[in-house]
């Protein structure tokens, strides 16, 4: 190949590449409101439920208003991490700071666990020697945390299936509103049938609630800082249909990860016998990327089979 074949050859991959390396910026949904509502509401209830507890004894009401505690860091949290995901990326910060919303997530997931053990300690200890505590003063606070924790959760239910950190805020208040649902039943039990040892009992339940609602949540975040690809697209797939497309006789070095919770990235070489005389082949591969699996930020570079390219860094490269 001469040089001027060469170089042709380079410019148009690489108009090529800058082509389908578009970013696709849909807004999210704003959710500040709900936020500031939330936070609001959660933190007035925590100091009427934590004065009610102590006053009356019951160890239920106090590890629900522990446990709501948690949850407004948790929206706190939430809160400060989409605000960051909106401001714009710099020549520093090239991605922007959307990744603040998958680091939100996982520690958010951690304060949850955190107040499972504090919970579950503290009723376990209880258990030998259960305070008697007002079965209607437990009634009466916990129904109300019932009502809030419920308005709290729906809130956010139109997004907890498309981001992660929405997901996270959903099931605090979401396990909140079971966890005082359960106090209720807790308070009439005590109230009617003098069952006091029922108010340990029933904390227990709330910490193993709460952790199992948590569990997936950790999991799924900590799958993201590590840059693993998202639960919810199969990279078999994407390989699959990438090799499926018209001409391409391998792909090599293929990447997906979250940028944030609710974006993917992809790159990835794909050789092909010839390459494509125009810009419409990249398009319409970014186009179905996101269509298909919802990768909004792919980038792919086109090599022409035989042309030795490989990956100089093959402990990071998969197959």
């Amino acid at each position: 190949m001469d040089a001027v074949s060469w170089a042709n050859q380079r410019l148009r991959r690489t108009r090529l590449n800058r082509e389908v390396n578009h970013h696709h910026h849909h807004a999210p949904p704003d959710y500040s409101r709900a936020f500031a509502v939330g936070v609001v509401l959660n933190l007035g209830f925590v100091i009427v439920e934590a004065s009610y507890g102590f006053l009356s004894g019951s160890l239920a009401l106090l590890t629900d208003a522990g446990h709501n505690l948690s949850d407004v860091m948790g929206l706190l949290l939430a809160w400060g991490a989409a605000a960051l995901a909106k401001k714009k990326p710099s020549e520093r910060r090239t991605y922007g700071y959307s990744r603040a919303t998958i680091i939100a997530s996982v520690v958010s997931g951690l304060l949850l666990i955190g107040a499972v053990g504090a919970i579950g300690w503290e009723a376990f200890n209880r258990l030998f020697d259960p305070p008697q505590p007002s079965g209607m003063t437990i009634i009466v606070v916990a129904a109300i945390g019932v009502v809030i924790n419920t308005v709290t959760a729906l809130f956010f239910v139109s997004g907890k299936d498309h981001d992660l950190n929405i997901r996270g805020a959903f099931l605090h208040m979401a396990a909140d509103a079971g966890i005082s649902l359960g106090v209720v039943v807790s308070g009439a039990l005590i109230l009617f049938y003098g069952w006091n040892w029922v108010d340990p009992v029933i904390s227990l339940f709330i910490a193993a609630a709460i952790f199992f609602s948590t569990w997936g949540l950790l999991r799924d975040s900590l799958n993201l800082a590590v840059d693993a690809v998202p639960h919810d697209i199969n990279p078999a797939a994407v390989r699959s249909y990438l090799l499926g497309l018209p001409g391409v006789n391998t792909i090599h070095d293929l990447h997906i990860w979250a940028l944030s919770t609710t974006d993917t990235a992809l790159t990835a070489h794909v050789v092909m016998d010839a390459l494509p005389d125009s810009d419409e082949f990249l398009g319409d591969v970014a186009q179905e990327l996101e269509t298909r699996f919802g990768i909004g930020h792919p980038t792919i570079q086109l090599e022409r089979a035989g042309s030795g390219v490989f990956c100089h860094q093959s402990e990071h490269c998969a197959d």
